[in-house]
């Protein structure tokens, strides 16, 4: 049974939130649903950053604000999900490094990114319903971004110095 996910974002710091409405699917990806929900109610996107953003391809985010919070759930990670949908723009899917690696980030596709990540493994969760023209807002990271493995280490403490100006999840809840 589909349900709902209500991500507030915030596009840059000092910026009131806005709402993005996720329409998440267990019958597209049942593993890859059911680790999303508890990760939503662990809180665990409450104040992740957008560490990956590459206009006209994806808008990455997942990386715990506390890097013991991250330790917890990046270092899971659960077994694929067959392709059953595909990574249309608006679509929503876990990344990962390879075969059954999927954890804790996920990505927004700004465009149908079928055709390079179907075959690849990526398996949809959700789609956005409401608010990607928020997603299309997203501040793009300056230079090569933010250093991954600096900021699974680090957290958030890390991005206040270096990228401060990175787009948030403020609060994200099951509605």
């Amino acid at each position: 049974m589909a349900f709902n996910v209500e991500l507030q974002v915030r596009l840059k710091p000092g910026e009131a939130p806005k709402p993005v409405l996720l329409e998440v699917h267990p019958d597209w990806a049942p593993k890859g649903c059911e680790r999303f929900k508890e990760l939503v109610e662990s809180g665990f996107y409450t104040a992740a950053r957008f560490h990956r953003v590459i206009p006209s391809f994806i808008a990455q985010v997942g990386i715990a604000a506390d890097p013991g919070v991250y330790a917890k759930w990046g270092n899971s990670p659960i077994p694929d999900d067959p392709v059953k949908e595909s990574n249309k723009r608006g679509t929503v899917s876990f990344a990962m490094r390879g075969p059954d690696t999927r954890s804790c980030q996920i990505f927004f596709n700004y465009k149908d990114n079928g055709p390079d990540l179907d075959g690849q493994g990526f398996s949809p969760i959700a789609v956005v319903k409401a608010g990607m023209e928020v997603i299309d807002q997203l501040v793009v990271p300056s230079g090569k971004g933010p250093d991954q493995p600096t900021l699974k280490e680090q957290g958030n403490a890390y991005l206040d110095k270096a990228f401060p100006e990175l787009s948030e999840i403020v609060e994200a809840k099951i509605v």
